[in-house]
């Protein structure tokens, strides 16, 4: 399986790296691997681009299996912006409109 992963702000990267542990110990109980691809989409990059989502962001992201996203939220940047620019943008893009939380 091909997996994007955008650790995203905050507590998201840490909660994102155990997601990929529980996701990796139960591939090898089922037979199954991920081929993992690491996104620096999030705070940062927005501070340091002025983008919170690259132009061909969804174009990336459909070459994907699935997309773990952890936490969005980042205290350098004025809220919404993230969460619209990014957030909102990939789940309506691909039209994913279930939040599911574990």
């Amino acid at each position: 399986m091909k997996l994007a992963v955008i650790g995203g702000d905050g507590i998201g990267p840490e909660v994102a790296a155990e997601a990929v542990k529980v996701l990796e110990a139960v591939g090898k109980l089922e037979g199954f691997s991920c081929d993992l691809t690491h996104l620096d989409w999030g705070g940062d990059r927005y501070l340091k681009t002025g983008e919170a989502l690259p132009a061909d962001g969804l174009d990336q992201l459909r070459k994907f299996d699935a997309v773990l996203l952890g936490a969005v939220g980042h205290p350098d940047v004025q809220p919404g912006i993230l969460e619209r620019k990014l957030l909102l943008d990939v789940r309506f893009g691909l039209d994913q409109y279930i939040n599911l939380r574990p």
